[in-house]
């Protein structure tokens, strides 16, 4: 009778938790942890199951791993008091060496992926800030698909969670900020399938210290605090304060065997003249998951050192075929898509010419209108320029009628003021002669009055002698009578001299306005040249996809070709990651609040400007012989 879809009253109700679903079963109660283990890895297509394990919270409230050989009810799983379910969470236990060599099928990538990045983003594993953004452009990539600036939209990935919290609470940037930084890497990534990109961030993901190790409070012979880091490669010793460098390691390859007893828990080592390792954990249920992690650790450190097993090289086979499948679909996308977007670019530019030529067409007709506006306005402009040439030929006329009048009438006074001069000279002359004969007849007057004064004098002599002499002779009285005669002859004369007056000449010239009026309007007409665009884009009316028919050989060629390209992008885009890594550390620098550090953030800052990393810290340690890593590890 199977274990499992009992429709019984006493039937276990069980729930699963993955980290992108949720499985609901009824078992029977006597149904084990490996059936419900079997269970949960059919339903979800799983065959790499040996990595992945149940995990829950039993009743002391500690995490606990689902043992396989014993019944689920039998294991104190705490039993949800609402529903009475069982909850268990399907979770990576055990992690591989190397993502790219070992992890077989999609959703094996696709569960690592899920639990790593989770473990990233609640920062159980300590991720730089640059490698964060750039593990995060991969999440967008998975989420999203390859960018494509279409469907992008700003602000798209501001309401994911893609950073983890000591990262953005470490710089002082805004989301935004973050989101450009982001999308920088998303733009850059070449197109992939959601494995490829799930594998790729898997494999940055495997470079990072803390990826697949569980850490574990323990303390030496000298009870020294100190963290146990059990790995897929062996057996780590951290210092209390950093557990991202260890101070020693050990190899499983170098242990033979491992046990507890109590708190004590005893290493035994492949070289027999070496002391065994031991160290003391405080906590029974911690050094029974300790026990488990490390029997599970070494057994598949042991496997993968041994030749596949049929069902490996099975899933391994089937996995090559389906991507070789896969490749060769996704070169005849490409294919299609390139004549795709060819044809696209050629319709595109097809659009872009009719739409060309309809603006040409309609600025032809524009231009048109326009013309036989400008041709009825020039037409107005003639018609009214008429008018006016007639007009400014009537002005014209009549300013030289006018002008020959003016003309006239300028010779008139030019002859009248000739005339005018003449005369105004004929009068200075004659001014000129009176003035001269003025100044004789003046003289002759001064002669006259002297003489009139004399002759008064000698009127007055001769009255006295009159009288003295009244019987003087009739000749003297006669003589006395002529003389007063010619003296009044010579006043009269003088009196009209003084009458004469000057005359004088007043020219008056009148000039008259001229009118001046009219002008001629000057409009100049540029006419507009619209020059149709050749279609030189080369581009084909009857377009037609093709259909690829590949033979085997073709097939095969594609798919070496394919493996080639992409050995060579990942050898070349090595050295440009780190490029790039190094860029945005010194980008987002500035923006760096010192006292939001944590102690990781310290030590990991430490161990880049020291040059170390993961691979060369553990090459270091192992350079050692074992014994002298146990002595080191038992004088910390």
């Amino acid at each position: 009778m199977s274990p499992f879809g009992s429709k019984k009253n006493r039937s276990l109700s069980v729930r699963v938790c993955t980290f992108d679903s949720e499985l609901e079963f009824d078992l029977e109660p006597r149904a084990s942890g490996q059936d419900l283990f079997d269970l949960v890895c059919r339903t979800i297509g799983l065959r790499e199951s040996w990595y992945f394990g149940l995990q829950y919270v039993d009743t002391r409230s500690n995490v606990s791993w689902l043992k396989m050989d014993k019944r689920v009810r039998d294991q104190r799983v705490e039993l949800h008091a609402n529903n009475n379910v069982y909850v268990f969470s399907f979770y990576a236990k055990f992690f591989p060496e190397n993502v790219s060599e070992e992890l077989i099928q999609e959703i094996t990538q696709h569960l690592f992926f899920l639990q790593v990045k989770q473990s990233i983003l609640s920062m159980d594993i300590y991720c730089r800030p640059e490698a964060s953004v750039l593990l995060a452009s991969y999440a967008v990539h998975v989420q999203y698909g390859p960018y494509d600036y279409e469907t992008y939209k700003d602000g798209m990935l501001a309401g994911g969670e893609l950073l983890p919290k000591g990262v953005t609470d470490q710089y002082q940037m805004t989301p935004k900020m973050w989101e450009v930084r982001i999308k920088t890497w998303y733009m850059d990534h070449e197109p992939m399938t959601r494995d490829e990109v799930e594998l790729e961030y898997l494999k940055i993901a495997q470079d990072l210290d803390m990826y697949g190790v569980n850490y574990f409070p323990i303390t030496n012979k000298n009870k020294t605090k100190l963290w146990l880091g059990v790995t897929a490669v062996g057996l780590n010793i951290y210092d209390e304060r950093d557990k991202l460098t260890p101070k020693t390691t050990f190899q499983w390859n170098e242990i033979r065997h491992v046990s507890f007893d109590d708190k004590k828990f005893t290493i035994r080592l492949v070289d027999a003249k070496v002391s065994n390792f031991i160290f003391y954990s405080q906590d029974l249920h911690i050094n029974k998951m300790i026990l488990d992690l490390c029997k599970g650790n070494h057994d598949l450190y042991m496997r993968r050192r041994k030749p596949d097993t049929m069902e490996i090289q099975q899933m391994k086979a089937q996995a090559k075929e389906e991507k070789q499948r896969r490749q060769i679909e996704r070169k005849k996308f490409m294919r299609e898509k390139k004549l795709r977007e060819k044809a696209e670019h050629e319709r595109y530019e097809m659009e872009k010419s009719l739409e060309h030529l309809q603006n040409e067409m309609r600025m032809a007709s524009d231009a048109l209108r326009r013309s036989e506006e400008t041709k009825e306005l020039y037409f107005e402009k003639s018609r009214v320029n008429e008018e006016q040439m007639q007009l400014t030929e009537c002005k014209a006329n009549h300013f030289k009628t006018e002008m020959d009048r003016l003309r006239e009438r300028q010779m008139k006074i030019e002859r009248e003021k000739h005339d005018l001069e003449k005369k105004i000279r004929d009068a200075d002359f004659y001014v000129h002669q009176l003035t001269v004969e003025n100044d004789k007849r003046e003289a002759e007057t001064e002669k006259l009055r002297k003489e009139l004064i004399c002759a008064k004098m000698a009127e007055r002599e001769a009255t006295a002698r009159l009288l003295n002499f009244l019987n003087s002779g009739r000749k003297s009285s006669t003589d006395s009578l002529l003389t007063a005669s010619s003296v009044s002859h010579a006043a009269n004369t003088a009196s009209s001299m003084a009458a004469i007056s000057t005359p004088s000449l007043t020219t008056s010239s009148s000039t008259n306005d001229m009118e001046t009026a009219g002008g001629a309007e000057l409009t100049t007409h540029s006419s507009h040249y619209l020059a149709q665009g050749d279609n030189s884009s080369g581009i084909s009316d009857d377009f037609e996809p093709k259909e690829f028919i590949l033979t085997d050989n073709e097939m095969e060629q594609i798919t070496n070709e394919m493996e080639r390209n992409h050995l060579e992008y990942l050898r070349k885009s090595k050295k440009q990651v780190q490029n790039q890594l190094q860029t945005l550390r010194s980008e987002i620098a500035p923006h760096k609040i010192e006292e939001n550090q944590s102690n990781l953030d310290i030590l990991s800052e430490a161990q880049i400007k020291a040059g170390e990393n993961k691979y060369s810290t553990l090459k270091k340690l192992k350079s050692g012989s074992t014994k002298a890593r146990v002595a080191f590890f038992e004088e910390l």
